[in-house]
């Protein structure tokens, strides 16, 4: 319990999914949480969930001044900041041309400025200090094609590269980098309801279930994801046989490519 006990975290998108199946582990582990959501009731909620070393606040990951705020009165407050989980994700799916500019936008500001804005304001804390962690949710869908998902395929690509290449860079100076790469996590994501400004989108539990087999419960995705850490594992792919598809589209792109094609293509006929 070393690494954990007393230290102090903070989780962006906690009220929900990974995010508060990640403030619920590192609560178990003797970390001192504070839980952050856009929706402060679900963030309050969760911090509740968690116990008595937890604390919540409302905020909006797109707005950097108020990101690098909570994250300087935090470390401030603890005297130190240890872990940065940069959570906070959406995501819309359908046909790419079908999809409004202004979703593709709204996905990018949460998913990529919003990762962003944290690592700003929590690297240059955890550099003064010499060690810290930040972990950057990203997807299986960053590591590779995401068909009808374009815009969150984007995003998560995106951080996926900005995490590699500060792992590097932040390696010598104390602090560890991690992109948190989950193939379909058990989480109210995978039924929410697109935009109604899009005219179509595929059954996502159907259709990841095909890619990469059936949703994996959001307890075991936090848990495996703290003990990745420890390991200081850099790209953390979970679960297992996420890890295996990896591996495999990486040895093999066209195979992946085929069966994306299938998947799309039995959607595409549900909708006709």
């Amino acid at each position: 319990m070393g690494i954990w006990e007393n230290k102090t975290a903070i989780v962006t998108g906690g009220g929900s999914g990974i995010g508060r199946a990640l403030c619920l582990a590192l609560s178990k582990r003797g970390v001192r949480v504070l839980v952050t959501d856009v929706d402060a009731a679900s963030a309050q909620k969760a911090a509740t969930e968690c116990g008595g070393k937890a604390t919540s606040t409302a905020l909006d990951v797109r707005d950097a001044a108020a990101v690098r705020a909570c994250v300087e009165g935090f470390a401030g407050e603890q005297g130190r900041l240890d872990f940065m989980f940069n959570n906070a994700g959406i995501a819309v799916a359908g046909e790419s041309n079908e999809i409004p500019l202004a979703e593709w936008q709204r996905v990018i500001g949460v998913n990529v400025h919003g990762v962003l804005h944290g690592v700003l304001a929590a690297y240059p804390i955890m550099l003064r200090q010499g060690h810290g962690h930040i972990v950057n949710t990203a997807s299986l869908a960053g590591l590779g094609p995401a068909p009808l998902a374009a815009p969150y395929a984007l995003s998560k690509h995106a951080v996926v590269g900005l995490s590699a290449s500060l792992r590097i860079e932040a390696a010598s100076r104390g602090v560890r980098v991690s992109a948190l790469c989950p193939a379909a996590i058990e989480t109210p994501l995978l039924d929410s309801e697109n935009p109604k400004e899009i005219a179509w989108a595929p059954n996502m539990r159907r259709f990841l279930t095909a890619l990469a087999g059936p949703p994996y419960p959001v307890e075991k995705c936090a848990e495996e994801t703290l003990d990745a850490m420890e390991r200081n594992v850099g790209v953390i792919v979970l679960p297992a046989r996420a890890r295996l598809a990896w591996r495999i589209g990486r040895l093999s792109p066209a195979l992946v490519e085929k069966i994306a094609l299938g998947a799309v293509a039995r959607e595409r006929a549900e909708r006709a």
